[in-house]
């Protein structure tokens, strides 16, 4: 029989910080703000936010007294309830991501959260440790790795890049030799601070801030004469704008350096492990075989820089925690050479092929004749209402035609930039006007594919084909208004899968 034990006692103590700092604005409405109010809400509000801070604060140590868990060599143990107890064990087999974040609150009790991720849908998606202790987490991480193995090839090895850590506790051993892809530059930081855009935030950042304060503390009367006398004259407005605009840059690079500093893409012979983070730290891994497709992903700014995101499409998925901090993505603003070489060291049974088949000139007319319903629902309101815009009685129809300039050159765009092939056992499809998307994966994994034509499509002989892959939710890709030829070698390349599949 498995001992059972309870988790770690600070994880009341996080539970506790978390009510504090969510019951804040409550605090500060009912008791400083309307601290004098006869009025009978406010005080019936603060007897009842009261007896509900103190039940939830009962309810957080009862729950510890009664949540327990337990780890044997297969499988994790999961004990809940007082009067209606439940057990639910999880095998080691189900596991598809491991991810751990460390927030400052783990930072002081050197302690850190983990979170096994399942393909299983629902509540009971993973299995969470909110706090627990580094050498437990490390113990039990091992515990997983040494117990399910995946043989996969292996990847090329450098001898200046290994890394190898150890568990005291136990008397536990664990080595790993993990290959480092990318650690960012102070230039890499540079750009992604310019390219997220993030130097933007200072100001709506300080005139929030402002109107809230001004909401209690009415700042704006008070200092009426001196916001006067500042504008009036034009040297101090001129100053403010070069400060603001220096402290933006600062904000900018410091909140990207904060939150992508010590980023490391790493890989061992299994797993992808992916950290990031100066203050919150966050680390990822997958598994290889769990990989079910990759995106590249550019906007304009990155176009422009020649960066682009690389993503990895999990059988398991990711938990609304870890969608949060969007550890599922390779580092944001990797070059894109670079990137192509991180997908190939990673994952070297993927291959991308920069060489694609463009759509045929027909579907560009398919793509202009398509009626645009966002368009003619507009139309139809500026129609109704017909606004007079700076005197002009007649903008409806400006507006009306600008919108339509805009559709058609985002069509034109996202034609140009639609692209396919496949390739042996890959599919590769490429689409997207002002941020294109490269989508690749591989056969075996994908687990269904659609093709379809609508009427305008059939007067023009093209088609739409589309690829299904596991993941939380599953994923759709696919490329539409491809020639109708296309769909037979698309469908045959699909039914070679069952060749490549092993039923256990």
């Amino acid at each position: 029989m498995i001992q059972a034990k309870r988790y770690n006692p600070l994880l009341m103590l996080l539970q506790l910080f978390n009510l504090i700092k969510n019951s804040i604005f409550f605090v500060v409405f009912l008791f400083v703000i309307k601290a004098g109010s006869d009025s009978p809400f406010i005080k019936y509000g603060k007897i009842i936010f009261i007896l509900a801070f103190i039940i939830t604060v009962i309810s957080i140590i009862i729950k510890w007294f009664t949540t327990k868990y337990a780890v044997d060599d297969k499988s994790f143990y999961l004990y809940k309830g007082i009067f209606s107890k439940s057990e639910r064990s999880i095998p080691f087999s189900k596991i598809q991501n491991i991810n751990r974040h460390t927030a400052l609150f783990h930072r002081i009790f050197r302690v850190t959260s983990i979170s096994f991720e399942t393909g299983i849908k629902g509540e009971d998606a993973a299995v969470k440790f909110e706090v627990i202790s580094r050498i437990e987490a490390d113990r039990i991480e091992a515990q997983l790795s040494s117990n399910v193995h995946i043989e996969l090839p292996s990847i090329r090895e450098s001898s200046t890049n290994i890394e190898t850590f150890s568990c005291e506790e136990d008397d536990l051993k664990v080595s790993s030799n993990r290959v480092i892809h990318f650690k960012p530059t102070k230039n890499d930081t540079l750009k992604a601070s310019f390219t997220s855009l993030s130097f933007l935030l200072l100001i709506p950042f300080i005139a929030s801030l402002y109107f809230k304060i001004n909401e209690i503390f009415h700042v704006e009367e008070e200092a009426e004469g001196i916001i006067s006398q500042i504008f009036s004259s034009w040297w101090i407005v001129f100053g403010i704008i070069i400060v603001l605009f220096i402290a933006s840059a600062a904000f900018g690079i410091v909140s990207t350096f904060l939150k992508y500093g010590k980023y490391e893409i790493s890989s061992d012979f299994d797993r992808i492990y992916i950290t990031k983070g100066v203050i919150n730290e966050t680390s990822f891994s997958i598994s290889k075989e769990k990989v079910q497709a990759i995106e590249i992903k550019q906007s304009i700014l990155k176009r422009l820089f020649g960066l682009a995101e690389v993503k990895l499409t999990s059988a398991g998925g990711l938990g609304s925690d870890e969608d949060k901090h969007g550890i599922n993505s390779l580092y944001p603003y990797l070059p894109i050479k670079r990137a192509y070489e991180i997908v190939s060291d990673i994952l070297p049974t993927y291959e991308i092929t920069e060489k694609m088949v463009r759509l045929p000139n027909k579907s560009l007319w398919v793509r202009l004749l398509w009626p645009s319903w966002i368009w003619i629902l507009i139309t139809a309101v500026l129609y109704y209402f017909k606004p007079v815009i700076l005197n002009m009685e007649q903008a409806w129809w400006i507006i009306s035609a600008f919108l339509l300039v805009v559709i058609g050159i985002t069509r034109l765009l996202d034609f140009f930039n639609t692209k396919y092939v496949l390739n042996d056992c890959f599919v590769q499809f490429k689409k997207g006007s002002l941020t294109t998307t490269l989508f690749i994966s591989k056969r075996e994994k994908v687990i269904e594919v659609n093709v379809s034509r609508n009427i305008i499509q059939k007067l023009f002989g093209l088609a739409s084909i589309e690829t299904i892959n596991r993941a939380k939710p599953v994923y759709h890709a696919g490329v539409e208004d491809v020639p109708q030829e296309l769909t037979a070698a698309f469908c045959e390349w699909y039914r070679r899968r069952s060749k490549e599949i092993k039923v256990k």
